[in-house]
């Protein structure tokens, strides 16, 4: 299975894919991982626009089997909760007219999955990151390691359910 992870945003949007092998249930390779950027003062719908058309490149040139996306949680800055959730959307559109089936989970879920502890910080899941995919150094920047960690939490849950 190939998993497109997604932590959303609209200045920087990370992705990361992972192939999970069923054979071999926690073992995860990396295919591919980064951020789109757009830039600050665009407006609003141009960076959605390249938002979109980012994902459907990485859709088709890596050709994920799901989406597996970050649920926005409690911020205490509205707008930013806006944006945030208008990505999000283009994010959930994109996989949806590619036929993946998308799967959305918490922050807290995800650092359950990958340290154990839903209160995790973030430096504690970006290490464990690293860990579970065999990398040498923490995937940069953030936004990446979180998309990452997205796409690893899918491949456990989904292990746990068809266990």
């Amino acid at each position: 299975m190939r998993i497109l992870g997604i932590d959303p945003g609209t200045g920087i949007l990370g992705f990361g894919v992972v192939d999970v092998d069923a054979r071999k249930p926690g073992v995860y390779q990396m295919v591919d991982a980064g951020v789109v950027r757009t830039p600050p003062h665009t407006p609003h719908d141009e960076r959605l626009e390249d938002i979109y058309d980012s994902l459907v490149e990485i859709i088709r040139s890596t050709s994920p089997d799901v989406l597996s996306i970050e649920k926005l949680f409690f911020t205490r800055n509205i707008t930013t909760a806006m944006t945030v959730a208008e990505a999000r959307g283009v994010a959930i559109l994109a996989a949806r007219q590619h036929g993946l089936p998308i799967f959305e989970y918490t922050p807290p879920q995800i650092k359950q999955t990958l340290t154990g502890y839903g209160k995790a910080d973030k430096k504690q899941v970006q290490e464990m990151v690293r860990v579970q995919l065999g990398l040498r150094e923490v995937p940069k920047p953030d936004d990446c390691a979180d998309a990452l960690a997205a796409a690893i939490t899918h491949a456990a849950m989904t292990r746990l359910t068809t266990s």
